[in-house]
Formats: C-alpha cells, structure tokens, sequence
C-alpha cells in the first residue's frame, strides 16, 4: 500500500468501526505495519492508505500497536512538541496535546485491551486517533503560521487562515488567548 489516495477525503472524513477482527482486518494491518516501516514513521492510520476503518499503528521501536476501533477513554497533563504526518511530508509543528492517554481498543486478536501510554507514545496515539477522527494536525494549531516546512525544495508551507469560530447560534466569535485552547 502507498500513503494517500486518489480520494484525498478519506483524511477529513471520520473512520467506520470495525465490526471484527478478521482475516481481512488483520491483512490491514500488516499492509499499515509494512507501510509504515517503509516512510519510516512511529504511527499510521488506516485513512492515510485510503482505508476509513478505525485501525492505527503506533510504536516507535520493533513493539508496534495494532489498535482497532480505539477510543480515548482518559487524558491528563500537557505537552508541547513537533509533529509530522506521513500523509505532509516535511511539514512540521508544534502542537499541544495530553501529556498521558489511556485508550480502549481491540488487539490484533480481537481481544480487549486498555492502553496507557505517556510522552511520545501518548502523542502518537492522539495523532493516530485524530486521522480516525477526520482531523489533521494542522486543525490542532494555535495559529496557522505555526507550521514549518523541513524541506526547502518543495517551498515553504503556507497554512491558509482558519475559518472563524462560532458560537451556538452561528455567530463569528472573537478568539481570545484563552479561546485559543
């Protein structure tokens, strides 16, 4: 499998669950766990191979995760650090994200398991699930100018305004520093 797709808007779109771990889920995940060797990344999600099931990989070194139909069952602390996606090759960003995850999901034998994971782990996790989720890390940044592009042949990356917020009744709301949270 390659990451992207013809269909781009299996990024944007949130993931069905799965309804079992099957023969061919499991297929999945070895096509994820090879793809995501080959772009040497820590984590990949089944949107980014054009797939929109709940199936993620993560892990940063030979112990890999194979999730499926995870869910964030707790967060608790903060940090701040670079991101990259394997789906944006050389963009880079910082962004916030819970210090400590404990996320439900089914094993790669369909087994249930909780997991609980702190620093880089916890972030590639929150990562991961985002894709499932339909969300880019670019839609977790403070400001749109926070993304940097690592690689200058392609020319710098330029995140285009984000559309305003609104409230309840569909009314424009006015970002403060505390809204930008």
């Amino acid at each position: 499998m390659t990451i992207g797709s013809a269909d781009a808007s299996v990024l944007f779109t949130r993931s069905r669950p799965v309804r079992a771990v099957s023969r061919e889920v499991r297929e999945l995940i070895a096509d994820l766990i090879v793809t995501m060797r080959r772009a040497r990344g820590v984590g990949i999600a089944a949107p980014q191979i054009g797939v929109p099931a709940r199936v993620l990989i993560a892990g940063t070194g030979t112990d890999l995760l194979a999730l499926v139909n995870p869910r964030m069952r707790r967060r608790w602390g903060s940090q701040l650090g670079p991101e990259g996606c394997l789906s944006m090759p050389g963009v880079v960003a910082d962004v916030r994200r819970a210090f400590g995850v404990e996320v439900d999901a089914r094993s790669v034998t369909g087994r249930q398991v909780r997991v609980r994971a702190t620093g880089f782990l916890s972030r590639i996790l929150q990562h991961e699930i985002d894709h499932l989720d339909g969300i880019l890390f670019l839609d977790r940044l403070d400001s749109p100018r926070g993304a940097r592009a690592r690689d200058r042949e392609r020319g710098p990356f330029r995140a285009g305004p984000r559309p305003p917020r609104r409230d309840a009744s569909g009314r424009p709301v006015r970002r403060t520093r505390r809204s930008r949270r």
